[in-house]
């Protein structure tokens, strides 16, 4: 049989919950901050791989008529007219059939940062032009440069449209 010796209540005291509870929202308030940062800058970091990889599809796009393995009229820029004929592809001049087609990405990469899921793809993408200015970008007959449409600026205090 358990009896007590010393008579006292069980549990704790009012002094020792708050402090407790002080505590864990003195560690809630620092961690909540450096979570959304952690958010924020995971979405940065796939902003620039899509932005490197749309990229890196135009440029051999542009390299493969430069090679003339995609036929194209003299006085175009050169650049495919849409994102989607990366992915579609082009029929390959070289091939001896004319049946190979050359395809430059996969799938259009979404830009993470674009606010409307319901959107295509494609349509997440500021799209330049060879002709337009790189300071008032404007679509055009050619995709020479992508850019994001999401409003706001990265941790590096440069605004997403300027990346």
């Amino acid at each position: 049989m358990s009896t007590r010796l010393t008579p006292g209540p069980w549990g704790f005291t009012l002094i020792e919950m708050v402090v407790t509870v002080a505590i864990v929202g003195l560690l809630a308030s620092i961690a909540l901050p450096l979570a959304e940062v952690g958010l924020k800058r995971s979405k940065e970091y796939e902003l620039r791989l899509a932005l490197r990889e749309i990229r890196t599809a135009l440029d051999a796009y542009r390299q493969a008529v430069e090679e003339g393995r995609v036929a194209h009229v003299m006085q175009e820029s050169g650049y495919p007219e849409s994102l989607q004929v990366l992915v579609d592809g082009v029929p390959d001049a070289s091939s001896p059939d004319g049946k190979k087609r050359i395809h430059f990405l996969r799938r259009i990469p979404r830009d993470p940062l674009f606010p409307d899921p319901n959107r295509p793809d494609e349509e997440t993408w500021g799209k330049r032009s060879y002709a337009s200015s790189y300071e008032a970008p404007e679509e055009g007959e050619d995709v020479f440069d992508v850019y994001s449409l999401a409003s706001g600026t990265g941790l590096n205090g440069i605004p997403y449209r300027r990346w």
